[in-house]
């Protein structure tokens, strides 16, 4: 099973500046968010919810309100998502 970080947890690693690195990418038609806790050789880790291994949101600006409701200040969007997505349209 792959690791994570549930979305309850999210918050209270934000507010104890645990968190270096949020990443938001495309899974199929779908977004996803991802953490960085360590410097740049440290894997990322997927948001999940109590259901689902990788929690996933219907479109970026959902993505983008759940960020901010948490507490990120800033994320960066993986851009071959983007391009993917564009092409699919």
């Amino acid at each position: 099973m792959r690791e994570g970080i549930h979305e309850d947890a999210l918050r209270a690693m934000l507010e104890g500046g645990a968190v270096r690195e949020v990443l938001v990418s495309r899974h199929g038609e779908k977004w996803g968010l991802g953490i960085r806790l360590g410097g740049a050789g440290s894997r990322w880790l997927p948001i999940r919810s109590r259901r689902e291994a990788l929690r996933t949101w219907a479109s970026l600006t959902a993505v983008g309100r759940f960020a901010e409701a948490q507490g990120v200040k800033g994320f960066m969007v993986n851009q071959s998502s983007i391009r993917a997505a564009r092409a699919r349209l």
